[in-house]
């Protein structure tokens, strides 16, 4: 008995032992610890610059190292980045995921919450040999800065100081950050030193140009910046020597910590020192912020350039005939190709990385590029291929670093074009696909019914909906046996059993949809029959692979805009009149009418369709899959699912619709609607005869059911989290690269 008791105790014991040392695990911060060099008074380093290259201290020795990274926002769907709702648990599978698709950085732009510096810690631990690294960026007053129009502004500089400093003591674990109403900053008790694992520092944002040319106008006699680790150089104008002490700052604070990390400060192609004499726009072209006009002096990690570069932005990558004289790999002249280029030569005699680059897969384009490299309109393949062509030409090419834009798909993302026709405050709480910039990563967010409902033409997957989560529309229409409906925060989907297969070269089907009071009661589509109440949009599937999506020449958000309320498009008066008869395409504008003063030559207006449905599936287990495959027909089953911007709401999760209220500004109104009325019938190509829309009176469209939900908020918001077809294809690509190329 006393044995047992004993063993009893004793294990009992190495329960408390194992239990104790998990607590301590969690509670005690792991050590960081990496191989690094150390210089003068312990100083360590572990990379620095040397010529061009930058170099990795292993194996006892500094080694060429190239930086294949992804930049991480800081939201995930239902939420602002400012709420900083990424979990400890996000974090550890994001890290193991980043570096399976074999990057060795992350690049952040700002600090973030302590969890985030917690589990890169921890992840660490347990990968020693192989580490994840990151590159820290600090957020500059961007809000003031553009306000003011001058860097010199004491409280600008006050401000931008503090941001320094608190983003370095955050990295290296040492400050109390207290919460400030509004501001979306990040705040907590930053315990966890991950300094070690720290790559570079990147100080600041993307410098708007007039605000550069202001500053240096307001402050012409600025001294030559001379600190105590990095100055400006002889002819570095008054912005870039205000940039010399942000950035000297940060190593000056760094330096506190007994640590050395290269130093870049954040820059794009609208202010970069080459010329772009093919650039329309005056102020993408009008001023420089020249990396080569800043040096370190005491600094022996170094200092390099650092770049946002995208194909299709500024315009100039696009009509430019100087940037085209370069063959990329398959014989086809290249504006990114020719861009990179000429920035690496320039900076010939220091490192240079691209900390931006991609493009997104949506259904919405926001600017057009050469060889199709769109800012949005691709597929999650197409998204890949490009990325890894962008991804190898910046190796090719022999630059220091590539950091792919973006990691995760962020749904609170704004677009020029598409921000006139939402609600800003809920923009985080659906799936916007016409919003490229919410669709930049390879991990896609996708919205909640994306594993639920595949796009496929087999209905066997809404059998298993509860019956709650979708409804049978009551229509009785010749032609349709039944039509259910269910909705996610990105699609309407429908699910149509028709009386019989339907061959598309002998019918076509249409799909119309009421949402408010107005719209097309008549228009050729209808061949004759007219509705009770209008139409605002309208899906035409009359081809075997595509079809459209189209809306009421009254309720067209495109011509009210740019057309009544902006006078840049022209249009005929006639079709803002309510049943105008006419449905046009869905269109999203790509570039503004430019013209003297702002624009060197004139360029014209450009817009492009946006309203293409392709046919396909969506299973991402099918090995047609596609991303952007939004219907597909199998004998008489018709499955479709339906952007919801494409239908006229603003924000679905209210139930908000863009009103046809001409409010007699720039601005457009969002109403309240019951929902969506379906109205279904199809055409006989042959005959021209209508199925459906029985009778000869006008079709009681005011009589039929609404689709309906109830509103949802950031707590309802649910999603699907998987890697997209081009995490895969980037994977391929970054396991490729080892080292730079070197000259």
């Amino acid at each position: 008995m006393k044995k047992l008791l004993k063993n009893g105790f004793i294990r009992l014991g190495l329960v408390v032992v194992v239990v104790g040392g998990a607590v301590a695990y969690w509670l005690m911060p792991p050590i960081a610890k990496v191989e690094s060099a150390e210089i003068g008074n312990g100083v360590k380093v572990k990379f620095k610059t040397n010529g061009t290259q930058i170099e990795q201290f292993q194996n006892q020795s500094w080694n060429p190292y190239f930086a294949k990274g992804v930049n991480m926002g800081a939201a995930v769907p239902g939420h602002f980045p400012g709420e900083l709702e990424i979990s400890k648990d996000d974090y550890m599978r994001w890290f193991e995921m980043i570096q399976e698709m074999g990057a060795n950085v992350i690049r952040v732009y700002t600090v973030l919450k302590p969890e985030f510096y917690e589990a890169l810690v921890r992840y660490n631990a347990k990968h020693r040999d192989n580490p994840l690294f990151f590159i820290q960026g600090v957020w500059s007053p961007e809000e003031q800065l553009i306000e003011g129009q001058n860097a010199f502004d004491p409280k600008v500089k006050q401000k931008f100081e503090k941001e320094i400093q608190e983003a370095v003591e955050a990295v290296y674990g040492n400050i109390d950050l207290e919460a400030e109403e509004h501001s979306g900053k990040a705040s907590g008790s930053y315990v966890f030193n991950a300094g070690p694992y720290l790559m570079s520092w990147i100080v600041g944002t993307e410098w708007d140009p007039v605000m550069v040319v202001k500053t240096n106008k307001n402050n012409p006699d600025v001294a030559d910046y001379k600190g105590e680790h990095f100055q400006s150089q002889p002819g570095a104008s008054p912005f870039e020597k205000w940039l010399a002490e942000m950035v000297d700052i940060t190593a000056a604070t760094e330096a506190e910590h007994g640590w050395q990390h290269p130093i870049a400060f954040s820059n794009w192609v609208t202010t970069d020192p080459l010329e772009h004499p093919g650039e329309p726009l005056v102020a993408e072209d009008m001023v420089s912020v020249d990396p080569t006009h800043i040096a370190a002096v005491d600094w022996d990690a170094g200092y390099f350039a650092s770049y946002h570069v995208y194909p299709y932005y500024p315009d100039f990558f696009t009509f430019d005939k100087s940037f085209q004289t370069m063959k990329n790999d398959k014989g086809e002249a290249d504006s990114y190709k020719t861009y990179l280029h000429k920035l690496k030569e320039y900076h010939n005699e220091m490192p240079i990385m691209i900390t931006e680059f991609g493009v997104p897969a949506s259904q919405g384009i926001a600017h057009t590029g050469m060889l199709g490299r769109d800012q949005g309109g691709h597929d999650d393949k197409e998204q890949g291929e490009m990325d890894a062509d962008m991804f190898r030409q910046i190796h090719q090419e022999g630059y220091s670093g590539a950091i792919l834009f973006t990691w995760q798909d962020e749904w609170f993302k704004k677009t020029w074009n598409t921000m006139h026709y939402d609600v800003p405050d809920r923009r985080a709480y659906w799936y916007n696909t016409l919003t490229n910039e919410s669709h930049f990563g390879v991990l896609g967010m996708y919205p909640s019914k994306d594993d639920k409902i595949h796009i496929d033409g087999d209905a066997s997957d809404w059998d298993k909906l509860d019956n709650g989560d979708k409804t049978k529309l009551e229509l009785q229409s010749e032609g349709f046996n039944e039509i259910w409906a269910t909705h996610d925060e990105g699609y309407l989907y429908l699910l149509v059993n028709f009386s019989e297969s339907l061959e598309f070269s002998n019918h076509s089907i249409y799909l119309g949809f009421d949402t408010l009071k107005g719209g097309n009661r008549h228009a050729p589509q209808l061949q004759g029959k007219t509705l009770d109440e209008g139409l605002e949009t309208l899906i035409e599937l009359g081809d075997e692979d595509e079809g459209r999506m189209m809306i009421a020449s009254n309720y067209d958000f495109h011509t009210r805009y740019y057309g009544h309320l902006s006078k840049i498009l022209a249009f005929d008066p006639k079709e803002l009149q309510d049943d105008s008869g006419l449905f046009k395409p869905w269109k999203l504008v790509v570039n503004y009418l430019l013209e003297h003063p702002d624009a060197r030559f004139d360029h014209p207006f450009g817009d492009i369709d946006v309203g293409d449905l392709r046919r396909g599936t969506s299973n991402p287990h099918d090995p047609n899959y596609n991303s952007k495959a939004m219907w597909q027909v199998k004998g008489n089953t018709l499955e479709i699912r339906i952007p919801w911007m494409l239908l006229g709401f603003s924000d679905p999760s209210s139930l908000s619709a863009i009103s046809y209220t001409d409010t007699g500004t720039k601005e457009f109104e969002s109403v309240k609607v019951e929902g969506v009325r379906l109205v279904p019938w199809i055409v006989s190509k042959d005959s021209q005869k209508v199925i459906g829309l029985e009778g000869s009176d006008p079709y009681p469209v005011s009589k039929l059911p609404f689709y309906a939900w109830d509103r949802w908020e950031d707590v309802d918001v649910d999603y699907v989290e998987r890697p997209k077809q081009s995490y895969y294809t980037m994977q391929k690509a970054m396991r490729e690269v080892n080292q730079p190329v070197t000259e």
